[in-house]
């Protein structure tokens, strides 16, 4: 469910605030929705202005960096192994900026953030 970000209806003492103006839409936040382990799939939101903004609601594939190397790869998400951020969000499989991951080519950290970047890069951990 989408938060509303305005001004309180309600003065500091408690009374009513009486505002000449209703709730604007950009003052509606956009709805709490997590990056998920799964097949492929995103959506995309305008934002203030007209830009758009891509978030990553599910997603299997992952592009890792080999820093020894130098080159990038497509390698295949298995699950997140830990989360600093949440330890709940390994349970759920939750993908974020900083969670471990388990892929077919080793464990990697993602770099990227999903919900606002619309990719999920990684590097891998020796």
């Amino acid at each position: 469910m989408a938060q509303w970000h305005g001004i309180s209806r309600r003065k500091p003492s408690g009374g009513r605030l009486v505002q000449a103006r209703s709730k604007r839409s950009t003052e509606i936040s956009t709805e709490k929705q997590f990056a998920l382990v799964g097949e492929p799939k995103r959506k995309i939101y305008r934002k203030t202005g007209g830009n758009i903004m891509v978030r990553v609601m599910s997603e299997n594939r992952v592009s890792l960096n080999d820093t020894k190397t130098g080159k990038t790869t497509i390698g295949i998400i298995h699950s997140v192994i830990e989360n600093q951020s949440n330890p709940n969000y390994v349970r759920r499989n939750i993908l974020v900026k900083g969670a471990i991951i388990e892929t077919d080519k080793g464990r990697a950290r993602i770099t990227s953030r999903p919900g606002k970047d619309g990719v999920i890069n990684g590097i891998l951990l020796e």
